[in-house]
Protein backbone atom coordinates (compact mmCIF):
# COMPACT_ATOMS: atom_id res chain seq x y z
CA UNK A 1 0.00 0.00 0.00
CA UNK A 2 1.19 3.52 -1.08
CA UNK A 3 1.73 5.97 1.93
CA UNK A 4 -0.88 8.83 0.83
CA UNK A 5 -0.78 11.86 3.28
CA UNK A 6 -2.56 15.25 3.01
CA UNK A 7 -0.66 18.07 1.26
CA UNK A 8 -1.77 21.85 2.61
CA UNK A 9 -0.76 23.20 -0.48
CA UNK A 10 -2.62 21.13 -2.96
CA UNK A 11 -5.74 20.95 -0.27
CA UNK A 12 -5.77 16.72 -1.12
CA UNK A 13 -4.92 13.79 0.15
CA UNK A 14 -2.15 12.80 -2.37
CA UNK A 15 0.44 9.83 -2.51
CA UNK A 16 3.59 10.30 -0.32
CA UNK A 17 6.28 8.54 -2.33
CA UNK A 18 10.16 9.63 -1.37
CA UNK A 19 13.46 8.13 -2.17
CA UNK A 20 15.47 5.80 0.15
CA UNK A 21 16.57 9.19 2.29
CA UNK A 22 13.27 11.31 3.13
CA UNK A 23 14.15 14.79 4.44
CA UNK A 24 12.28 16.34 6.85
CA UNK A 25 11.85 19.93 8.40
CA UNK A 26 10.10 20.92 10.99
CA UNK A 27 9.68 24.30 12.99
CA UNK A 28 11.36 23.55 16.44
CA UNK A 29 10.35 25.75 19.41
CA UNK A 30 11.33 29.56 20.26
CA UNK A 31 12.57 28.56 23.66
CA UNK A 32 11.10 31.33 26.04
CA UNK A 33 8.80 28.92 28.19
CA UNK A 34 7.94 25.35 28.42
CA UNK A 35 6.71 23.12 25.79
CA UNK A 36 2.90 22.83 25.91
CA UNK A 37 0.36 19.85 24.73
CA UNK A 38 0.48 21.97 21.20
CA UNK A 39 4.07 21.44 21.18
CA UNK A 40 3.92 17.26 21.71
CA UNK A 41 1.27 17.01 19.41
CA UNK A 42 3.06 18.42 16.68
CA UNK A 43 6.61 16.34 17.57
CA UNK A 44 4.76 12.82 18.52
CA UNK A 45 3.04 13.60 15.16
CA UNK A 46 6.23 13.76 13.16
CA UNK A 47 7.93 11.27 15.24
CA UNK A 48 5.21 8.42 14.34
CA UNK A 49 5.62 9.34 10.33
CA UNK A 50 9.35 8.88 11.19
CA UNK A 51 8.79 5.55 12.46
CA UNK A 52 6.52 4.28 9.44
CA UNK A 53 8.67 5.44 6.92
CA UNK A 54 11.44 3.55 8.85
CA UNK A 55 9.49 0.74 8.98
CA UNK A 56 9.00 0.86 5.16
CA UNK A 57 12.98 0.81 4.70
CA UNK A 58 13.62 4.56 4.39
CA UNK A 59 16.05 6.36 5.87
CA UNK A 60 15.20 9.79 7.70
CA UNK A 61 16.61 13.10 8.10
CA UNK A 62 14.35 15.02 10.39
CA UNK A 63 16.09 18.55 11.10
CA UNK A 64 13.98 20.67 13.72
CA UNK A 65 15.58 23.91 14.46
CA UNK A 66 15.02 25.87 17.27
CA UNK A 67 14.56 30.11 17.06
CA UNK A 68 16.98 31.27 19.45
CA UNK A 69 16.73 34.62 18.46
CA UNK A 70 13.29 36.71 17.55
CA UNK A 71 11.12 39.24 19.18
CA UNK A 72 9.42 36.74 22.07
CA UNK A 73 12.59 35.41 23.60
CA UNK A 74 14.50 38.66 23.60
CA UNK A 75 11.04 40.27 25.01
CA UNK A 76 10.97 37.50 27.64
CA UNK A 77 14.79 37.30 28.76
CA UNK A 78 13.88 41.27 29.40
CA UNK A 79 11.64 40.91 31.72
CA UNK A 80 13.57 37.94 33.44
CA UNK A 81 16.41 39.94 33.21
CA UNK A 82 18.73 37.40 31.99
CA UNK A 83 20.94 36.80 28.77
CA UNK A 84 18.28 35.30 25.89
CA UNK A 85 20.83 32.79 25.28
CA UNK A 86 20.87 31.39 29.07
CA UNK A 87 17.37 31.52 28.65
CA UNK A 88 17.38 29.92 25.54
CA UNK A 89 19.80 26.78 27.05
CA UNK A 90 17.42 26.36 30.40
CA UNK A 91 14.53 25.72 27.65
CA UNK A 92 15.84 23.78 25.61
CA UNK A 93 17.25 21.24 28.16
CA UNK A 94 13.50 21.06 29.17
CA UNK A 95 12.22 20.56 26.23
CA UNK A 96 14.77 18.16 25.17
CA UNK A 97 14.10 16.11 28.59
CA UNK A 98 9.82 16.58 27.70
CA UNK A 99 10.60 14.75 24.45
CA UNK A 100 12.74 11.94 25.80
CA UNK A 101 9.73 11.26 28.33
CA UNK A 102 7.39 10.85 25.17
CA UNK A 103 9.16 8.36 23.66
CA UNK A 104 10.42 11.28 20.29
CA UNK A 105 12.90 10.03 18.35
CA UNK A 106 16.04 12.03 18.41
CA UNK A 107 16.01 14.15 15.27
CA UNK A 108 18.49 14.28 12.77
CA UNK A 109 19.63 17.88 13.79
CA UNK A 110 18.59 20.57 15.99
CA UNK A 111 20.41 23.76 14.82
CA UNK A 112 20.01 26.85 16.25
CA UNK A 113 19.40 30.45 14.50
CA UNK A 114 22.09 32.04 16.12
CA UNK A 115 24.47 29.21 14.63
CA UNK A 116 23.28 30.55 10.98
CA UNK A 117 24.02 34.27 11.15
CA UNK A 118 26.43 33.64 7.92
CA UNK A 119 24.29 31.30 6.47
CA UNK A 120 21.51 34.11 6.46
CA UNK A 121 23.37 36.92 5.62
CA UNK A 122 24.51 34.62 2.17
CA UNK A 123 21.04 33.56 1.81
CA UNK A 124 19.56 37.50 2.46
CA UNK A 125 22.34 38.31 -0.45
CA UNK A 126 20.75 35.73 -2.87
CA UNK A 127 17.41 36.97 -2.64
CA UNK A 128 18.76 40.53 -3.39
CA UNK A 129 20.56 39.38 -6.30
CA UNK A 130 17.41 38.13 -7.47
CA UNK A 131 15.47 40.68 -7.81
CA UNK A 132 13.24 39.65 -5.07
CA UNK A 133 13.87 42.00 -2.02
CA UNK A 134 14.91 45.63 -1.37
CA UNK A 135 16.60 47.85 1.46
CA UNK A 136 14.42 50.25 3.18
CA UNK A 137 15.05 52.01 6.54
CA UNK A 138 18.16 50.18 7.66
CA UNK A 139 16.05 47.13 6.98
CA UNK A 140 16.21 44.44 4.67
CA UNK A 141 12.50 43.35 2.79
CA UNK A 142 11.30 40.56 0.58
CA UNK A 143 9.17 41.96 -2.43
CA UNK A 144 6.35 40.13 -2.34
CA UNK A 145 4.81 41.85 -5.97
CA UNK A 146 7.93 40.27 -7.69
CA UNK A 147 7.04 36.83 -6.66
CA UNK A 148 4.06 35.41 -8.40
CA UNK A 149 3.37 32.44 -6.36
CA UNK A 150 3.02 34.35 -3.04
CA UNK A 151 0.07 32.51 -1.29
CA UNK A 152 0.91 29.23 -2.94
CA UNK A 153 0.91 27.47 0.40
CA UNK A 154 -1.63 28.81 2.19
CA UNK A 155 -4.55 30.17 -0.86
CA UNK A 156 -5.42 33.21 1.30
CA UNK A 157 -7.11 36.06 -0.03
CA UNK A 158 -4.96 39.67 0.57
CA UNK A 159 -7.32 40.60 3.39
CA UNK A 160 -6.90 37.31 5.54
CA UNK A 161 -3.20 37.58 4.95
CA UNK A 162 -2.96 40.94 6.13
CA UNK A 163 -5.33 40.11 8.91
CA UNK A 164 -2.43 37.14 10.07
CA UNK A 165 0.86 39.35 9.42
CA UNK A 166 -0.98 42.03 11.65
CA UNK A 167 -1.42 38.88 14.68
CA UNK A 168 1.94 37.32 14.04
CA UNK A 169 4.73 40.43 14.37
CA UNK A 170 4.33 41.02 10.44
CA UNK A 171 3.93 44.81 11.18
CA UNK A 172 1.91 45.55 8.17
CA UNK A 173 1.74 49.27 9.53
CA UNK A 174 5.91 49.74 9.07
CA UNK A 175 6.21 52.90 7.12
CA UNK A 176 9.34 51.68 5.39
CA UNK A 177 7.73 49.08 3.20
CA UNK A 178 6.48 49.30 -0.05
CA UNK A 179 3.43 46.78 0.65
CA UNK A 180 2.31 46.00 4.07
CA UNK A 181 2.10 42.24 3.15
CA UNK A 182 6.10 42.36 2.35
CA UNK A 183 8.10 40.81 5.33
CA UNK A 184 11.54 41.81 6.55
CA UNK A 185 14.88 39.44 6.10
CA UNK A 186 17.19 41.69 7.89
CA UNK A 187 16.53 44.20 10.65
CA UNK A 188 17.94 46.85 12.83
CA UNK A 189 18.45 45.40 16.35
CA UNK A 190 16.88 47.74 19.24
CA UNK A 191 18.88 48.78 22.07
CA UNK A 192 20.17 46.14 24.10
CA UNK A 193 19.02 43.74 21.63
CA UNK A 194 21.72 41.42 19.98
CA UNK A 195 23.10 42.74 16.49
CA UNK A 196 25.47 41.52 13.90
CA UNK A 197 27.03 43.07 11.26
CA UNK A 198 25.99 42.83 7.95
CA UNK A 199 26.52 44.82 4.54
CA UNK A 200 23.05 46.89 5.53
CA UNK A 201 24.17 47.84 8.91
CA UNK A 202 24.00 45.91 12.45
CA UNK A 203 20.93 43.89 13.19
CA UNK A 204 19.58 40.82 13.43
CA UNK A 205 17.78 38.67 11.10
CA UNK A 206 13.54 38.57 10.38
CA UNK A 207 11.57 34.98 11.74
CA UNK A 208 11.20 33.58 8.29
CA UNK A 209 14.52 34.03 6.95
CA UNK A 210 16.08 31.31 10.08
CA UNK A 211 14.47 28.63 8.63
CA UNK A 212 15.00 29.30 5.27
CA UNK A 213 18.74 29.61 5.75
CA UNK A 214 18.63 26.60 8.00
CA UNK A 215 17.03 24.22 5.85
CA UNK A 216 18.89 25.18 2.80
CA UNK A 217 21.97 24.45 4.97
CA UNK A 218 20.92 21.17 6.37
CA UNK A 219 18.84 19.27 3.82
CA UNK A 220 20.00 21.47 0.10
CA UNK A 221 17.39 23.63 -1.58
CA UNK A 222 14.51 20.86 -1.72
CA UNK A 223 13.03 18.91 0.94
CA UNK A 224 11.04 16.35 0.66
CA UNK A 225 8.52 17.03 3.35
CA UNK A 226 8.36 20.71 5.66
CA UNK A 227 5.19 21.50 8.27
CA UNK A 228 4.39 22.33 12.15
CA UNK A 229 1.39 23.22 13.32
CA UNK A 230 -1.17 25.17 10.91
CA UNK A 231 -1.06 28.40 13.01
CA UNK A 232 2.57 28.57 10.91
CA UNK A 233 0.81 28.17 7.21
CA UNK A 234 0.86 32.12 7.02
CA UNK A 235 2.76 33.93 7.44
CA UNK A 236 5.59 32.14 7.89
CA UNK A 237 5.46 28.74 5.53
CA UNK A 238 4.00 31.10 2.85
CA UNK A 239 7.17 33.73 3.36
CA UNK A 240 9.33 30.65 3.69
CA UNK A 241 8.55 29.41 0.27
CA UNK A 242 8.63 32.46 -1.66
CA UNK A 243 11.98 33.93 -0.12
CA UNK A 244 13.53 30.32 -0.45
CA UNK A 245 12.17 30.02 -4.35
CA UNK A 246 13.18 33.18 -5.02
CA UNK A 247 16.99 32.44 -3.96
CA UNK A 248 17.35 29.17 -5.60
CA UNK A 249 14.89 29.00 -7.94
CA UNK A 250 14.15 25.67 -7.31
CA UNK A 251 11.09 24.13 -5.60
CA UNK A 252 11.37 24.22 -2.12
CA UNK A 253 9.41 21.81 -0.44
CA UNK A 254 7.56 18.74 -2.44
CA UNK A 255 4.90 18.15 0.46
CA UNK A 256 3.30 20.51 3.12
CA UNK A 257 2.09 18.18 6.39
CA UNK A 258 0.52 20.63 8.93
CA UNK A 259 -0.77 19.64 12.56
CA UNK A 260 -3.86 21.14 13.64
CA UNK A 261 -4.22 23.43 17.23
CA UNK A 262 -4.84 21.90 20.68
CA UNK A 263 -7.33 23.68 22.48
CA UNK A 264 -8.19 24.43 26.34
CA UNK A 265 -11.95 25.97 26.71
CA UNK A 266 -12.16 26.13 22.80
CA UNK A 267 -9.06 28.81 22.87
CA UNK A 268 -6.01 27.64 21.31
CA UNK A 269 -3.40 26.53 23.31
CA UNK A 270 -0.32 29.45 22.99
CA UNK A 271 1.98 30.72 25.34
CA UNK A 272 0.48 34.47 24.52
CA UNK A 273 -2.92 33.46 25.94
CA UNK A 274 -0.98 31.52 28.93
CA UNK A 275 -3.86 29.08 28.53
CA UNK A 276 -1.11 25.66 28.57
CA UNK A 277 -0.84 22.73 29.98
CA UNK A 278 2.47 21.80 29.95
CA UNK A 279 4.09 18.47 29.26
CA UNK A 280 6.40 19.07 32.16
CA UNK A 281 3.32 19.53 34.73
CA UNK A 282 1.57 16.46 33.35
CA UNK A 283 4.72 14.03 33.59
CA UNK A 284 4.43 14.55 37.46
CA UNK A 285 1.43 12.52 37.50
CA UNK A 286 0.70 10.71 34.38
CA UNK A 287 3.01 7.70 32.70
CA UNK A 288 4.43 9.19 29.21
CA UNK A 289 3.51 6.85 27.36
CA UNK A 290 -0.41 7.42 28.25
CA UNK A 291 0.07 11.25 27.16
CA UNK A 292 1.68 9.91 24.24
CA UNK A 293 -1.50 7.64 23.53
CA UNK A 294 -4.09 10.20 24.22
CA UNK A 295 -2.30 12.51 21.69
CA UNK A 296 -2.50 9.53 19.23
CA UNK A 297 -6.02 9.52 20.26
CA UNK A 298 -6.97 12.69 17.71
CA UNK A 299 -6.03 13.22 13.68
CA UNK A 300 -3.30 15.23 13.51
CA UNK A 301 -5.25 17.07 10.98
CA UNK A 302 -8.18 17.96 13.39
CA UNK A 303 -8.25 20.33 16.14
CA UNK A 304 -9.47 19.30 19.30
CA UNK A 305 -10.21 20.28 23.24
CA UNK A 306 -8.33 18.83 25.47
CA UNK A 307 -9.73 17.30 28.51
CA UNK A 308 -7.80 15.10 31.15
CA UNK A 309 -10.42 12.45 30.83
CA UNK A 310 -8.41 11.60 27.56
CA UNK A 311 -6.05 10.84 30.00
CA UNK A 312 -7.80 8.67 31.96
CA UNK A 313 -8.87 6.93 28.25
CA UNK A 314 -5.29 6.73 27.59
CA UNK A 315 -3.99 4.84 30.91
CA UNK A 316 -6.62 2.46 30.92
CA UNK A 317 -5.85 1.52 27.33
CA UNK A 318 -2.40 1.16 28.07
CA UNK A 319 -2.98 -1.48 30.84
CA UNK A 320 -5.09 -3.22 28.39
CA UNK A 321 -2.63 -3.17 25.83
CA UNK A 322 -0.10 -4.69 28.62
CA UNK A 323 -2.03 -6.84 29.44
CA UNK A 324 -2.58 -8.89 26.26
CA UNK A 325 1.43 -9.11 26.00
CA UNK A 326 4.00 -9.03 23.50
CA UNK A 327 3.12 -10.27 19.82
CA UNK A 328 2.16 -9.21 16.06
CA UNK A 329 -1.40 -8.54 16.37
CA UNK A 330 -2.83 -5.53 14.62
CA UNK A 331 0.67 -4.69 13.29
CA UNK A 332 -0.44 -4.66 9.80
CA UNK A 333 -3.67 -3.20 9.98
CA UNK A 334 -2.15 -0.23 12.30
CA UNK A 335 0.26 -0.42 9.30
CA UNK A 336 -2.62 -0.15 6.87
CA UNK A 337 -4.00 2.71 9.65
CA UNK A 338 -1.08 4.80 8.96
CA UNK A 339 -0.38 4.92 5.53
CA UNK A 340 -4.22 6.27 5.07
CA UNK A 341 -2.95 9.35 6.18
CA UNK A 342 -1.40 8.89 9.73
CA UNK A 343 -5.19 7.69 10.83
CA UNK A 344 -3.68 7.23 14.54
CA UNK A 345 -7.10 7.03 15.73
CA UNK A 346 -8.10 4.17 13.58
CA UNK A 347 -4.80 2.32 14.47
CA UNK A 348 -5.32 2.62 18.45
CA UNK A 349 -8.77 0.97 17.30
CA UNK A 350 -7.12 -1.89 15.91
CA UNK A 351 -4.39 -2.46 18.40
CA UNK A 352 -8.01 -2.17 20.69
CA UNK A 353 -9.33 -5.18 18.61
CA UNK A 354 -6.57 -7.54 18.66
CA UNK A 355 -5.92 -6.50 22.64
CA UNK A 356 -9.47 -7.69 23.34
CA UNK A 357 -8.83 -10.89 21.46
CA UNK A 358 -6.23 -11.32 23.78
CA UNK A 359 -3.73 -11.09 20.50
CA UNK A 360 0.06 -9.94 21.87
CA UNK A 361 0.20 -5.99 20.16
CA UNK A 362 3.65 -5.15 21.18
CA UNK A 363 4.74 -4.60 17.87
CA UNK A 364 2.18 -2.58 16.36
CA UNK A 365 2.00 -0.39 20.19
CA UNK A 366 5.97 -0.07 19.17
CA UNK A 367 5.55 1.29 15.87
CA UNK A 368 3.19 3.91 17.18
CA UNK A 369 6.52 4.48 19.70
CA UNK A 370 4.67 2.66 22.67
CA UNK A 371 6.89 0.37 24.34
CA UNK A 372 4.50 -2.21 26.44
Amino acid sequence: MVMRLYDTARREIVPFEPGPIVTMYTCGITPYDAAHLGHAEVYVTYDVLQRRLRDLGHRTQCVRNVTDVDDDILRKARELGVHYLDLAAGEIARFDHDMRALNVLPVHSTPRATSAIPDILGFIGMVLDSGHAYRAGGAVYFDVSTFERFGQVSHLDRARMLELAAENGGNPDDPFKDDPLDFVLWQPSADGEPAWDSLWGKGRPGWHIECSALALRELGTTIDLHGGGTDLIFPHHECETAQSEAATGETFVRHWMHVGMVRLGGEKMSKSLGNLVFVHTLLDSVEPAAIRLALLSQHYRGSWDFDGVLLDIATARLERWRVAGQGEGALDEVRARLDDDLDTPGALAAIDEAAEASTGVSRAAALLGVAL
